[in-house]
């Protein structure tokens, strides 16, 4: 069964590859305080179609280049552009 994760695009320059953010709650095992993780994937994304800020799901899959090991698999929302100087 191949990972499904949900994270951000903090990057798209390369081509036909997007970054991923993907940020995890941990709790300490001892003082049990909760923290964020937060570690980068590199995902193909055959038609460029990711932008920076994008919320989408990526998937497992075989070794696609040295560092490449996940593909695009859907576009979960786009953020809102607010101009600036507009109140919403």
């Amino acid at each position: 069964m191949a990972k499904t994760l949900i994270g951000t695009v903090s990057s798209n320059k390369p081509d036909k590859t997007i970054i991923v953010t993907v940020v995890t709650r941990k709790t300490h095992p001892i003082y049990k305080k909760q923290y964020s993780v937060s570690t980068k994937f590199m995902a193909h994304d055959e038609k460029n179609e990711c932008l920076v800020g994008d919320r989408v799901s990526i998937v497992e899959t075989r070794p696609l280049s040295a560092r490449k090991r996940y593909t695009f698999k859907k576009l979960i929302n786009r953020p809102a552009i607010v101009e600036q100087g507009e109140n919403v």
